[in-house]
């Protein structure tokens, strides 16, 4: 038997949708039991596939059978992913399968919206990964229009864009991404253009503090305060700033720039294949989002979830190493499991992504080439028989 609140999400879901399929394409008149509707239109397209799909939202079990097949397939996506980087070793995908009791929950108990959007996202970077960038910003785009939490990401897509392509070059991906939301929210633009824009992408929307994960330990005053808010988003854009400019582009600009046919620079090692520097840079760039988040709830653990083994194993590792990141990431696992969070939870919570942030910091600081000349060999003396 499931828990009462179990289908709390779900039911609200449906209730949003029905409103789209009966016909209501003014955004601000979509709402269900928990409040209106805040995601963009790609969220309403699939959920509305999915309310059909299961009896109008009815067949519960069926939507169950559903997330678990998708969960199967993220796994897929994401393993693909990792071998691709060769990076993490095997014994790390046990726990990312098998130890989180909250991931399994998030996808096929709760059926939230989040792991939809991860999916798609993780497929986009697999298309990355093949070189196919028009197609991957395609992905992305309709990812972030299942779920704003993937524009996380975008900072370090857009330094990829512009590492690869140029700034003219980047542009018509970046139209390619912009074009897909306006064809999603059209719909719904023609008829209330400011209700859509200001309900799919709130970005100032507040968030209630009693289902907060990572600011428990805060007074409820300060978590709600705009100046709060405010210094979280420049230390969000100061993070990104850094490592744009002291980590992504010194220390692994000159591989991937070795396979697009530009030079590398003569002062650079690359310890990463470039897979793995695309991925390192899209993963720490949510990383950075998620330390920086204003709040993160329950079912937020899967924006992040599955990037967490990379971010630990990128960076050179000791034998000895191995056993303190594996205890790093049961510590956020509990830290994800206690419900309510409390005071002890959320601040271990934060020492955890402050440990992999230094980690990541220090663990990629770049390595420059020593080029002194070697010594030079003295003239053997000649005798004096020979002179």
């Amino acid at each position: 038997r499931r828990p009462a609140d179990t289908e709390i999400d779900w039911k609200a879901y449906m209730q949003e949708v029905e409103g789209f399929a009966n016909g209501t394409l003014d955004y601000t008149q979509l709402k269900g039991d928990t409040g209106p509707l805040v995601y963009p239109a790609g969220f309403v397209y699939i959920f509305l596939g999915l309310y059909h799909v299961t009896a109008r939202g009815s067949d519960i079990r069926l939507a169950q059978y559903l997330f678990a097949g998708l969960y199967l397939l993220n796994l897929l996506l994401v393993f693909r992913i990792y071998c691709r980087t060769n990076k993490v070793p095997p014994y790390v995908f046990f726990f990312m399968c098998c130890a989180s009791y909250r991931i399994h929950s998030i996808f096929v108990l709760r059926l939230f919206n989040d792991p939809v959007a991860m999916a798609i996202l993780f497929l986009a970077i697999n298309l990355f990964l093949e070189d196919h960038w028009s197609w991957g910003c395609l992905l992305f785009s309709l990812a972030v229009s299942v779920k704003m939490n993937i524009l996380l990401f975008a900072p370090g897509l857009l330094f990829l864009l512009l590492q690869r392509f140029g700034l003219l070059g980047c542009i018509p991906k970046l139209c390619v991404c912009a074009l897909l939301q306006v064809v999603l929210g059209l719909p719904f633009l023609l008829v209330n253009p400011v209700g859509y824009l200001m309900r799919s992408f709130d970005l100032g929307r507040q968030f209630q503090f009693k289902w907060t994960v990572n600011w428990r330990f805060l007074p409820e005053e300060v978590f709600q305060n705009r100046v709060f808010h405010a210094a979280l988003l420049l230390a969000h854009l100061a993070g990104l700033g850094l490592f744009a400019l002291h980590r992504w582009h010194r220390s692994y600009a000159g591989q991937l720039g070795s396979c697009c046919g530009i030079t590398p620079p003569a002062s650079c090692v690359c310890p990463l294949n470039a897979s793995a520097w695309i991925v390192f840079i899209l993963f720490s760039s949510n990383f950075l989002g998620v330390c920086c988040s204003r709040s993160l709830h329950y079912q937020f653990y899967v924006w992040y979830f599955h990037t967490l083994p990379y971010l630990l194993w990128c960076t050179p590792t000791t034998k000895l190493a191995h056993m303190p990141k594996v205890l790093l990431l049961g510590v956020i696992e509990l830290c994800w499991n206690t419900y309510p969070s409390t005071v002890c939870s959320s601040i271990s919570l934060h020492i955890c992504h402050g440990l992999i942030l230094l980690q990541l910091w220090y663990g990629t600081a770049p390595t420059l080439v020593s080029h002194t000349p070697p010594p030079s060999r003295k003239p053997t003396a000649t005798s004096k028989k020979a002179q």
